[in-house]
């Protein structure tokens, strides 16, 4: 009988596994520029499935996490355009507008004006 040792770990680039602290940036260095405009337009895609714009004919429509999203984004885009300057953050007011309207089409019962999803933060939003 062979006396079987336990393995050991081996180091992950002789394994072929991909060596994730290399990969991986530390957020430190990632410029707050980035992780707020990656976070709006997290923010915009989730509100844009919610309200079935992903594609033709979506059956997926769900209005009040929408609502919920777009207000989020509306905050973030209106606390941080002073801090991410126009060329970012003019992008980012276009999308929020675009959302807003299509919340007002999506709706069957229209919030008045002001009422709407991140209203509070854009004022109205008319087409």
């Amino acid at each position: 009988m062979t006396d079987a040792t336990p393995s050991t770990p081996t180091d992950s680039a002789a394994d072929g596994a991909p060596d994730y602290d290399a990969m991986t940036r530390d957020i430190a260095d990632v410029p707050a520029v980035e992780v707020i405009t990656t976070v709006a337009v997290h923010l915009l895609s989730a509100a844009a499935v919610n309200l079935g714009l992903d594609k033709p004919d979506s059956e997926h429509k769900d209005l009040d996490e929408a609502r919920k999203l777009i207000t989020a984004l509306a905050g973030l885009v209106t606390a941080s355009a002073t801090e991410i300057s126009s060329f970012h953050a003019a992008p980012l007011r276009d999308g929020l507008k675009s959302l807003q309207l299509a919340f007002r089409e999506a709706s069957i019962v229209p919030d008045e004006p002001g009422q709407g999803p991140g209203e509070k933060f854009t004022g109205p939003v008319f087409g």
